[in-house]
């Protein structure tokens, strides 16, 4: 295994339990990868400040990237760097959603835009990134500067397919991922877990070919390709699985805690 001097996770499915809470052995796996001088980022399709509940838990320094990477920040939410979508994209998305009959969500720098507040899985996505989203009549001032749009849905076959009609149609434009079976995330094109793992390595002035990743979502599909060493969960379907170099346990069985021990800690 290669020399590793940096690794990015997955949130939600990785580092999280199905409750949204952070094991004893996760946060003393993060305090490990401190001692051994390892640096540890965290990226996420949630918004950056969905994540700074693990700051301090996790002691985390280096930079978190969320919306996929569409928006660096510091663990304080200090901005980095930004990646919003085009106007035209996003209204392009908002239309193909809308013909869809598909809720949508906006994600506008700190905020949470939604039009239904008792819309599918909105409770849940307070439970997990912590705030509360924003009531509006219509997007369109928030599709100026846009840094997510998620389409929410039940119907999850429907969802994946339309992932892949919205990337043919957006093209070079967007980048189209889902990030749960529920919701599918369109980000500029350079907020996508691949891209993003660049901006880390430069970020963190570390070799690409140094940074171990570890997720369970097919949007981490993208940054398993660009890492030295990939590290799928246990709770990942098949086809994310295959696209990893090894595979550890669940998030419901300390994973995440697992592989740091086993490929991280012990491969050096």
């Amino acid at each position: 295994m290669t020399r590793v001097s940096a690794l990015v996770s997955d949130v939600d499915g990785t580092l999280m339990t199905q409750a949204k809470a952070l094991t004893p052995r996760t946060q003393a796996a993060a305090t490990k990868l401190k001692a051994r001088g390892i640096a540890f980022a965290a990226i996420s399709g949630r918004p950056p400040r969905g994540m700074r509940m693990l700051v301090g838990p996790l002691g985390i320094t280096a930079p978190i990237a969320g919306y996929n990477g569409g928006q660096f920040t510091g663990p304080d939410l200090t901005p980095i760097e930004d990646h919003v979508l085009p106007p035209d994209v996003a209204r392009r998305t908002h239309d193909m959603f809308m013909a869809k009959g598909i809720e949508i969500w906006v994600f506008n720098g700190l905020d949470w835009l939604i039009r239904d507040p008792n819309g599918a899985h909105v409770a849940h996505e307070q439970r997990t990134v912590q705030y509360d989203p924003i009531v509006v009549k219509d997007f369109d001032k928030a599709l100026t500067a846009a840094h997510k749009i998620v389409g929410v849905s039940e119907d999850h076959a429907g969802l994946a397919r339309l992932e892949g009609e919205m990337q043919a149609a957006l093209g070079d434009t967007a980048s189209a991922t889902r990030s749960q079976q529920y919701y599918l995330d369109v980000t500029h094109p350079q907020a996508n877990k691949g891209a993003a793992l660049h901006t880390f390595a430069r970020l963190l002035g570390v070799p690409i070919g140094e940074i171990a990743v570890i997720g369970d979502g097919n949007n981490d599909v993208l940054m398993f390709e660009q890492a030295g060493f990939s590290i799928a969960m246990g709770n990942a379907s098949d086809e994310v699985k295959k696209k990893a170099n090894v595979v550890t346990g669940s998030n419901e069985d300390d994973g995440f805690a697992a592989a740091v021990d086993r490929y991280v800690l012990g491969g050096m």
